[in-house]
């Protein structure tokens, strides 16, 4: 549940999408309290939509407040605001228009920069969705889908395959223009023109439905066999009572009584409970029939690490891809991660380092006694450096779960770390849309940090 809630969509990463498409669908929203909204506007285009695709509560005109946080749908002295998540008529709305207009573009595919990848290495990132499905049937032959979950791979230029994180293209940025010679060779290798696709749909089935359908059957398995318990326990009893007051009524009939019900009554009350049992009992079965389907491929990208960019020379320009690689920075990074782990190891935690899965932390640490899990991003920085940048996914990481993430701050001189310094909820509000990274002052983060603890 920790790791679900630092890697939840609520509420950051919906607003941000939210607020920026309805803008540019037409719509006109603006901030009245902190993180709630006026709908002064709502396009003809959306209310249009949500009457094709939507069920229940219609789309509004206008919307004297949203919020996509839940604990601020009702602040004193305020009007009360909708709560905008997945499944609300005017975020399905949005996201159908979205979708319909820009679907084509992810299996187009683009090329995007790594500006915190100092590698020399081009790879590809691919966006998958995979759903499992349960035995209930639907119109058309189709079955139930109970859970569905996007995902992002890439795959290497030697064909290795490895997830990579939440949210990875929030990170990235689009290639310049007047960069684009620089990587018009790496389009024509033929790693890139191999079956990509089959790779990531082995990886996917291999190695991701396993996981995601032993999650899904747990949690629906359990909740099956709790409801079907007490399903058992009420209706038996329902039924055991009507068995008996209808024969007590035909006892009643028999000897020449009449009472305000009729033994026929009660005994068709407990056969009528008799089959809805049945029935519950029968889509619970269904229920547990939990089976994944093929997982798609949804759109993909080529990744240029920068380290590919910044040293370009005019030969370079016509060979492209003939980079060297400064290791200065990966080198400080590793001595600022073997740092804090062992800090974190002489306070009895059980640090875990998952820097390469791209979770928006690098070290998911937990605690021996309690079970409980915090998430530490670390920042080495060489002595003298007087900034250091985070990217858009940690600060949302470090938003969604303020009391369980640490910044921690290593300065490395050369080979030598100095003691970590961990600095708690370290930032205050998302960065814009768009932005895909934020830099703050080394000296304003180090003046509110403690030693770990």
């Amino acid at each position: 549940m920790e790791r679900a809630q630092a890697k939840r969509l609520q509420p950051h990463h919906i607003a941000s999408f939210f607020l920026e498409a309805f803008r540019r669908l037409g719509g006109a929203a603006h901030e009245r309290e902190a993180k709630r909204f006026e709908l002064t506007f709502v396009p003809a285009i959306l209310r249009q939509r949500d009457r094709q695709i939507g069920c229940g509560t219609a789309v509004l005109p206008k919307y004297e407040r949203i919020t996509f946080d839940k604990d601020l749908v009702n602040v004193a002295g305020k009007p009360q605001a909708a709560f905008v998540c997945p499944g609300h008529p005017l975020l399905d709305a949005v996201l159908d228009l979205v979708l319909e207009q820009h679907r084509e573009l992810l299996r187009q595919g683009a090329i995007w920069v790594d500006p915190h990848d100092e590698g020399t290495e081009p790879r590809v990132l691919l966006f998958l969705e995979s759903s499992i499905q349960d035995g209930f049937a639907l119109s058309g032959g189709q079955r139930r889908v109970i859970n569905r979950q996007a995902c992002f791979l890439e795959i290497t230029r030697e064909g290795a395959c490895r997830r990579s994180g939440i949210a990875p293209h929030l990170d990235l940025k689009p290639l310049e223009p007047t960069l684009k010679p620089l990587v018009e060779a790496i389009l024509e290798d033929a790693w890139l023109r191999g079956d990509l696709e089959t790779r990531a749909m082995d990886f996917a089935i291999q190695r991701l439905l396993p996981e995601q359908l032993e999650e899904v059957r747990k949690l629906k398995t359990e909740r099956a066999n709790r409801t079907e318990l007490a399903v058992k326990e009420r209706l038996t009893k329902e039924i055991n009572y009507w068995d008996h007051r209808a024969e007590e009524l035909k006892a009643l009939e028999q000897s020449g009584k009449q009472p305000k019900m009729n033994a026929q009554y009660a005994r068709r009350r407990a056969d009528e409970l008799q089959s809805r049992m049945r029935r519950r009992l029968d889509e619970l079965k269904l229920e547990r029939q939990i089976s994944p389907s093929a997982p798609r491929i949804l759109g993909g990208a080529l990744i240029i690490p920068v380290g590919m960019l910044p040293k370009a020379t005019e030969e370079e320009v016509a060979a492209p891809g003939q980079f060297t690689l400064d290791a200065a920075v990966p080198a400080v990074e590793r001595v600022a991660m073997n740092a804090v782990m062992a800090a974190e190891r002489s306070l009895g935690f059980e640090p875990r380092d998952v820097s390469a899965e791209k979770r928006g932390y690098d070290i998911e640490s937990r605690d021996p006694e309690t079970g409980h899990l915090r998430f530490l991003e670390v920042k080495g920085r060489a002595v003298g450096a007087d900034t250091v940048t985070v990217t858009r996914n940690e600060i949302i990481t470090a938003l969604h779960v303020p009391d369980r993430f640490i910044l921690a701050v290593v300065m490395v001189d050369g080979e030598v770390p100095s003691a970590p310094r961990y600095i708690r909820k370290p930032f205050n509000k998302e960065p814009d849309f768009g932005e895909i990274s934020s830099t703050y002052a080394l000296a304003d983060l180090l003046s509110r940090s403690t030693e770990p603890c």
